[in-house]
This record gives C-alpha cells, structure tokens and sequence, in this order.
C-alpha cells in the first residue's frame, strides 16, 4: 500500500522565500469525500492527477495518485466537484539536504501558508528551518479536503486566540 509520510507547519516568517527553486499554481477539487478516504482531482502546470488518501489522521496515510490527461481533469474539476475549489501556489524549498513544500493558499484560505516535508520513515530526524511555526499535522483543520468545506478565513480568528 504506498504511504505518504508527511509533517506539516505553518510557517512563521516568509524567509523561505529567498529559498524557492520552483512554484506552480495548483487548483483542487473533492469527487467523494467519505469518512474513510477522500478523491481529489489536481491539476499543477501541464500535469493532472487523481488522489485517493485515507482519512486517518496523523503522519502516515495511504495514499494513491493516478496521472490524468490534464483536458479530463478540467472537465471533472467543472463538472464533478462542488466548490469551493482549493487554489495554491506550491513552492519547493530545499533546507538541510531536504525538500519542503510551501503551499501559499489563495481565494477564501488567502493568508495561510503550510509548509510540509514528506519523509521516508515516520520517525525520521529533520533540521526544523527557522521559518516554521506551529506543527499543525494532526489538526483536521488544515487538510486540504477541510479547507474546501470551512476554509482559513472561517477559523482564522479562533486559531490565532487559541480556541
């Protein structure tokens, strides 16, 4: 079964910026959600996938990406999925030898940024860079599939006063 190993933080100051090798704009969108797993359709420059990933949450969960005509996905992201779509800008971060993800969140989720690292094992040792804040891996709340239905701007306020 693969397995994506991932933490994820938000970020507390943009000096991660100096460190982009690359961004791409991203555009999501949820086929099912159930409470077992949820499908996606993405679409990231000239590529296209369909996700499948279990709901556990926590570091590790299973996780299936099927590549998909990139035309296809489109029509699925008009036809198949209910809005709110999620709209971000992945950019890829290399910091102590590894890759980060820092997705800059757009549209109702504008101002959150999440920085993640995929790793090999569930109790892999990473450098943590100065630019991350509060691990937020195991806060249903910042899962991509929750910020479509109740997005950034909805528990803003709450989370930065702690409730």
């Amino acid at each position: 079964m693969p397995l994506e190993i991932e933490r994820k933080f938000l970020t507390s100051s943009g000096d991660w910026r100096e460190l982009v090798e690359t961004s791409s704009l991203l555009r999501q969108g949820y086929l099912a959600n159930t409470s077992r797993s949820s499908i996606r359709v993405r679409i990231a420059g000239d590529g296209a996938w369909i996700s499948v990933k279990a709901m556990t949450p926590g570091i590790a969960r299973a996780e299936y990406e099927y590549p998909v005509p990139v035309a296809e996905a489109a029509e699925m992201l008009a036809a198949l999925c209910e809005p709110p779509f999620i709209e971000k800008w992945r950019h890829r971060v290399r910091w102590d030898g590894l890759v980060w993800e820092v997705d800059e969140f757009l549209g109702d989720n504008a101002g959150l940024v999440v920085a993640e690292i995929e790793l090999e094992r569930v109790d892999q040792h990473f450098a943590r860079p100065p630019w991350l804040g509060a691990e937020v891996t195991d806060d249903l709340r910042f899962y991509n599939f929750q910020l479509a239905r109740a997005p950034w701007s909805s528990f803003r306020t709450a989370f930065v006063e702690g409730r």
